[in-house]
């Protein structure tokens, strides 16, 4: 399988003008949104609690957390963002490809709009 990145816009809810744009790395294994603490950090987000993780080897780790404006492909979601180490790739995770109808498509790697979000 190939990689798909998206460029996308964090916002912080709270000032909507703070905002930092980069390219995200596509994960639908991934439930939330993965975003350099720098970055969050730079638009005046705080984190608001701590989430346990399971990463990709199998072992937990506990990461902070907040609430953000996410922007990408004409779409606005209020998601999940985790403060990640500073030279982390920024992954947009399924629950904000969901939340607006966009998924990938598996053979081509793109994203595409489906006709409306899922609701069941």
């Amino acid at each position: 399988m190939g990689v798909t990145h998206v460029t996308v816009t964090v916002r912080n809810p709270a000032q909507p003008e703070k905002a930092w744009d980069g390219l995200f790395l596509v994960d639908t294994g991934a439930v939330d949104c993965l975003v350099p603490a720098k970055h969050l950090q730079a638009i005046g987000l705080k984190p608001r609690s701590k989430r346990t993780y399971e990463l990709a080897d199998g072992s937990e780790v506990k990461l902070d957390i907040a609430g953000a404006q996410v922007e990408f492909m004409g779409e606005t979601v209020w998601t999940t963002v985790i403060f990640a180490a500073d030279d982390a790739e920024p992954i947009l995770g399924v629950t904000a490809l969901e939340s607006v109808g966009i998924e990938v498509d598996p053979r081509s790697q793109r994203l595409k709009r489906l006709p409306a979000p899922r609701l069941k």
